[in-house]
């Protein structure tokens, strides 16, 4: 599904600070910030994760301590990745429960 430029700003931004305010409420061993489209999540054991959109290809793109890059782009119903099933909240997710420790739900 292709979005325009104004819709995709909008669901992203939605998305990041969706994001953001889950990690704050169920996460203590990270620090996050959200400016300028770039949500920052800074972990307390070291390791810095950078999810931020990406508006010429109207991408969520994730830099994960933990898995890598990703590239997500939305489909109609969830940012799933460009190279497979997975999606923008299950990959964060994980990844950040196997840093952290602590169960997140980013859904």
């Amino acid at each position: 599904m292709t979005l325009d430029d104004r819709s995709f700003a909008t669901l992203a931004d939605r998305t990041l600070a969706r994001i953001l305010d889950a990690v704050e409420r169920g996460c203590d061993a990270a620090d996050a910030e959200l400016r300028d489209g770039i949500l920052t999540l800074e972990l307390d054991e070291g390791g810095t994760f950078v999810v931020n959109k990406h508006g010429p290809n109207r991408e969520i793109w994730l830099s994960s301590p933990r898995s890598g890059a990703w590239h997500f782009a939305w489909n109609g119903t969830v940012w799933a990745s460009t190279r497979g099933p997975e999606t923008l909240e299950a990959v964060l997710a994980a990844d950040l429960a196997a840093a952290t420790g602590t169960e997140i739900d980013l859904g």
